[in-house]
């Protein structure tokens, strides 16, 4: 393979690499902002430029350096070249870009809700001069409300264009622009059309600085505060890879997670907000102090048991509550919840494709349960039985099944809706933020995501309400919910795949290289 030298160290590229893409793929970092490794290459904030050697051909191949420093992100790594970003003359140029940036950037890091994730700040520390030598007054420009979830604070922005190539490239709905000229060009939205496509969001995270932010996560948070869990969409079948960022048992974002194979490097709107129903005021989390023993009750003195899982709830949940009924009637009848489908699926100019499928596990309900009916015919066989056991999880109101008053209900749920009331026994639930677990996608794509906050006041996981139910219906003690184990147990029952799940890769999570010390 050709290698290429950077920084004192040869490494191997395929041929059509970029010298940084070649740096990245190897641990190596040279700074950049236009460049995105999803987006058209326009090396114009000219931060990455290095200083390269190649050998001449017309010199018997003698290593001479090329008269002026290149683009990284533009210049394609050619066999035997030697490339230095670190030399006086690259340096310099580090120094002088960051001090053209920042001579109108204003100086609003603590109140500026990117900092402490902000590629500017960073830079400024790394490769900055530490002084402002231009005494001129400072180019200002507008805050502007650009769309219902972005607002553009103009001041910030370095015109590095990711944003004006996502809306052209990405979503192709070509909401941006550049106007103006020189140093006074700033980024708009054509009049009456603000950026509002199912991705715009997007937007907000690949803006290196704060010039693109959230609305609704403004001044909520300071990011060095959060922490963060690897997840997948909880909402439609396309199995996002997502982060779920939350402080003090709070959710206070979502963000994409790279999987180029899934959903590249991002998330739709509706997965980037649609997890308020976490913290929702109609959400149920206190149980009756006798429940579980009511619940557990009812199903010994059952005859015949109906149980609905739902498509929300993971396949661990779906194994272990099916396991439940089936210990206790052998001829259970076990159906699968409603899966909605809204209009058509969506693919974008990228091929990023948004899934109309609006549940995240249908299919892991019926590889974990097997032999499972769907929605309408269990309710058509629902009506023989005395005992109905219901989980919902869904994030919004939902097609209830009829339940006559001459039948027992247990519900496990999240959202009150109109069983709660009715219910014999009700048995709160956790949702996906607050439990670990296995998603199976649109493709089939068996994925884990882990827990991030801990279930809300005596919300359960549905595997866990199934463990204690067994408990004492067989008079043992319970054990906790390990979704790794269940995991096990399902393979040893002949459930197909479920070794297979690897974990969450790219986590996103950044190491600091500051000291930290506890208070």
């Amino acid at each position: 393979m050709p290698t290429i030298t950077i920084d004192g160290k040869a490494l191997e590229f395929d041929q059509g690499q970029s010298i940084l893409e070649v740096a990245h793929d190897n641990g190596l970092k040279i700074p950049h902002y236009c460049y995105h490794p999803s987006l058209s290459v326009v090396a114009n904030c000219r931060i990455c430029l290095a200083e390269v050697w190649a050998p001449n051909p017309r010199n018997d191949n003698k290593l001479e350096p090329l008269p002026k420093l290149l683009p990284t992100c533009q210049e394609p790594a050619r066999d035997g070249q030697v490339v230095y970003t670190s030399s006086p003359k690259a340096t310099a140029n580090q120094k002088a870009v960051m001090e053209m940036l920042l001579n109108h950037h204003p100086i609003d890091c603590p109140t500026c809700d990117q900092a402490g994730e902000c590629n500017l700040q960073d830079f400024a520390y790394e490769y900055g001069r530490g002084v402002r030598r231009h005494d001129a007054e400072k180019i200002t420009q507008s805050k502007k409300d650009i769309g219902d979830n972005v607002m553009l604070y103009g001041d910030r922005c370095i015109m590095c264009t990711r944003c004006v190539r996502f809306a052209d490239e990405i979503s192709g709905t070509s909401e941006l622009f550049i106007d103006g000229r020189g140093a006074k060009e700033y980024i708009d939205v054509f009049p009456g059309i603000g950026i509002n496509n199912e991705l715009s969001g997007n937007v907000i995270d690949i803006c290196p600085v704060g010039a693109m932010l959230d609305k609704d996560f403004m001044f909520q948070q300071p990011v060095w505060f959060l922490k963060t869990a690897p997840s997948i969409d909880p909402l439609t079948s396309s199995g996002d890879n997502i982060m779920i960022e939350h402080n003090k048992n709070k959710v206070y974002r979502v963000k994409p997670r790279k999987n180029l194979e899934i959903n590249q490097y991002w998330i739709t709107d509706e997965v980037r907000y649609g997890w308020k129903f976490v913290h929702d005021e109609s959400r149920v989390t206190e149980m009756n102090e006798d429940a579980e023993l009511v619940a557990a009750d009812k199903l010994q003195q059952a005859t015949k048991i109906a149980l609905l899982v739902s498509p929300m709830i993971s396949c661990e949940d779906a194994w272990l509550l099916s396991q439940l009924v089936r210990s206790i009637d052998s001829d259970g009848i076990i159906g699968i919840g409603p899966v909605s489908v809204v209009g058509e699926d969506k693919t974008f100019k990228s091929g990023f494709t948004m899934r109309n499928e609006k549940a995240p596990n249908a299919r892991g309900v019926r590889r974990a349960i097997g032999d499972v009916l769907e929605y309408e015919e269990w309710k058509k066989q629902v009506s023989g039985v005395d005992t109905v056991v219901v989980t919902g999880n869904y994030p919004e109101a939902w097609d209830t099944p009829a339940i006559s008053d001459s039948q027992t209900l247990i519900l496990i749920d999240t959202l009150a809706n109109n069983l709660t009331q009715r219910a014999d026994a009700f048995l709160p639930a956790a949702t996906w933020a607050e439990k670990a677990g296995t998603f199976e996608n649109y493709d089939n794509k068996l994925q884990l995501f882990e827990r991030a906050i801990h279930p809300l006041g005596d919300s359960q996981a549905e595997g866990q309400i199934a463990m204690n139910l067994q408990a004492i219906v067989g008079d043992m003690e319970s054990t906790v919910f390990n979704a790794a184990t269940v995991r096990r147990r399902m393979a040893d029952a002949g459930v197909a795949g479920m070794l297979d799940v690897e974990p969450p890769q790219n986590t996103n999570r950044v190491d600091t290289d500051m000291p930290l010390s506890e208070v």
